[in-house]
């Protein structure tokens, strides 16, 4: 039912070769202590902005339209942290994959961890919900140190990389679960489990629904999340990571689980 994580003879293919030099220049980057990591990938995260130019435009604009009582200056200085932010997303996606637990949990704090103890003691599976972080990938490995557990994701269409991040997800969390595999996701919430799932996307009109989002009137939202909710009979609480301003570390925010969700 759920991906396996298998290394395959086949990754020794010299089409492969790159993708094995960045991950391994990756794996040596991350050795270094915090503290250097955090001076590198905001530096480098800064220093890629030049050559995304389509990706700041349209940061911009949606800054534009969701923040427009903030001066030109003020959504600038949004973007520029948001690039430095970017940096960082890939030094702690090499931490969250290559990090050995006691050094993850020493970078971390955790608020709310009684709350999906709570929501778990009631004998039904829970929707852990959160959203696309830029360290999204770190906050799943930190969750799973608290509290195992499986997650729906998109599979890589580079299988060196699918199975590199796999086996990295399953360090500490019990199985990944397709986006697509509604039968998967449904039957692991009726088990019991707590099955993480982000539904901060736009994948069209088609099932999706439209909502308020900061100055923006209609934004769309897909319905997976009341579709599993209904399917699965399962309870709800969020989950939001974040990364401290004097990059100290992270703090895991971990909500009371949703009351009256979900609403005919």
């Amino acid at each position: 039912m759920f991906p396996q994580c298998k290394f395959s003879r086949e990754f020794l293919h010299p089409r492969y070769w790159l993708t094995w030099f960045g991950l391994g220049v990756l794996w040596l980057w991350v050795q270094l202590p915090y503290p250097v990591l955090c001076f590198l990938g905001t530096r480098i995260g800064a220093m890629a902005r030049p050559f995304l130019k389509r990706r700041e435009s349209i940061a911009r604009k949606n800054l534009e339209l969701c923040f427009p009582q903030h001066s030109a200056e003020e959504r600038e200085k949004m973007i520029a942290e948001n690039f430095r932010s970017l940096g960082m997303a890939l030094v702690e996606t090499g931490m969250a994959w290559f990090w050995p637990d006691s050094r993850v949990r020493k970078w971390f704090d955790v608020e709310g961890l009684d709350n999906l103890k709570r929501a778990q003691m009631q004998n039904r599976g829970v929707m852990v919900v959160g959203v696309h972080f830029m360290s999204l990938e770190l906050g799943g490995r930190v969750m799973g140190l608290c509290q195992p557990m499986m997650a729906t994701y998109r599979p890589h269409n580079n299988q060196l990389m699918e199975w590199v991040q796999t086996r990295g997800r399953m360090r500490s969390n019990k199985a990944m679960i397709g986006r697509n595999n509604l039968r998967g996701i449904v039957g692991a919430l009726k088990k019991g489990e707590a099955v993480w799932f982000a539904p901060d996307q736009d994948y069209g009109r088609k099932g999706s629904s439209f909502a308020p989002f900061f100055a923006v009137e209609n934004v769309a939202t897909t319905n997976g999340t009341y579709v599993l909710s209904r399917l699965s009979g399962a309870a709800m609480l969020t989950i939001t990571m974040v990364r401290k301003a004097d990059y100290s570390g992270y703090r895991l925010f971990i909500t009371p689980e949703m009351e009256g969700y979900p609403t005919d």
